[in-house]
């Protein structure tokens, strides 16, 4: 993941994965942000987060992580 801003919010409880990925996405103002999740609501919270600041996003699921990736 170069180029692109990295957020672990794994094991944590809501809603602090999605105020994470609000900061995150607040302070890179444009390009990739990349956040990791453990659950589809986290998912979804995050990507709502992330949508109502103007940003594109999808995801993958792997062993249980989700990744999201945000684009701007």
């Amino acid at each position: 993941m170069t180029d692109a801003e990295k957020v672990d919010a794994r094991g944590l409880s809501c809603p602090q994965p999605a105020f994470m990925t609000r900061r995150a996405l607040e302070a890179a103002g444009g390009g990739v942000v990349h956040v990791l999740v453990d659950t589809r609501t986290q998912v979804q919270n995050c990507a709502r987060a992330g949508e109502q600041l103007g940003w594109s996003v999808s995801f993958d699921e792997a062993d249980g992580t989700f990744e999201l990736a945000f684009r701007k």
